[in-house]
């Protein structure tokens, strides 16, 4: 299992979840994502699209104007 960031800051919907998207698939099951946005939009987009893909949301915080998700990788 390894940890991993990915920083989406200053893009718009949709792309902090493709971004998301793109980095979980190089990703192994187990691994943990923590995604950095400006986007609030993200704080449902992102576990959203989890639920859909079976991933798994460990966390979510709305600091200021960053929302952060980490996210468990399920089955890739």
């Amino acid at each position: 299992m390894s940890n991993h960031t990915l920083d989406a800051r200053n893009m718009l919907c949709p792309m902090p979840v493709i971004k998301t998207q793109n980095k979980v698939a190089e990703l192994k099951a187990g691994d943990t994502l923590e995604i950095t946005c400006t986007d609030p939009g993200a704080l449902n987009d992102i576990p959203a699209w989890c639920r859909i893909n079976g991933h798994t949301v460990i966390e979510t915080q709305n600091l200021d104007e960053t929302v952060v998700v980490v996210l468990k990788v399920g089955k890739t």
